[in-house]
């Protein structure tokens, strides 16, 4: 005999077929949740470690984005997140600032700049390295095009020009720290 095919039976089913489906996602989530987790909590320790110098201890603020990094009880500096939007969408990155204010490092969290120009900002040395030891008491935060001491990735102003912001919005996070704002502890 036939299936009869009615409303209750067709609601009956595809209610199964949705908490069946709700299952097996909130298992795979289950299931690979602390495995994710993990791996962002590497990559983002790898990130600080990259733009600070050697610490022992990292404290995170989720209000003002930023980690707190500690060698014993001296403090070695901040490891801020900052996202722009460049040429290609948003530009995430992590900068370390020391705590008299210079900018220690940075690196790139995430971008969708384009292939082979903007998304040299995580390839190109020279463009690189001039944020290490980046002190903005003594250099102009811009692109020399605009007037500033930062070289911009050939055929890329955009992108530099964007990295260049999030570095300073860094240091706004950084100033707004030292005068007791919202992103002090």
């Amino acid at each position: 005999m036939a299936a009869k095919f009615n409303l209750t039976n067709m609601v009956l089913v595809l209610g199964l077929t949705c908490l069946f489906c709700s299952a097996v996602l909130g298992g795979a989530y289950v299931l690979t949740k602390e495995p994710i987790d993990a791996a962002a909590a590497e990559k983002t320790n790898k990130a600080i470690a990259q733009v600070l110098p050697h610490f022992t201890d990292v404290e995170y603020n989720e209000y003002g984005h930023y980690y707190m990094a500690k060698d014993g009880e001296n403090l070695v500096g901040y490891a801020i997140e900052t996202t722009t939007v460049g040429f290609g969408g948003p530009l995430s990155l992590i900068v370390g600032v020391t705590p008299d204010g210079v900018v220690y490092n940075t690196s790139v969290l995430s971008h969708a700049e384009t292939p082979g120009l903007g998304a040299k900002c995580t390839t190109d040395a020279k463009f690189m390295d001039q944020w290490r030891g980046f002190d903005p008491s003594i250099k102009k935060l811009s692109v020399k095009k605009d007037g500033g001491d930062v070289d911009a990735i050939t055929a890329s102003t955009i992108t530099s020009r964007a990295y260049t912001l999030a570095v300073e919005n860094a240091l706004k996070v950084f100033a707004e720290i030292n005068e007791g704002g919202c992103c002090n502890e």
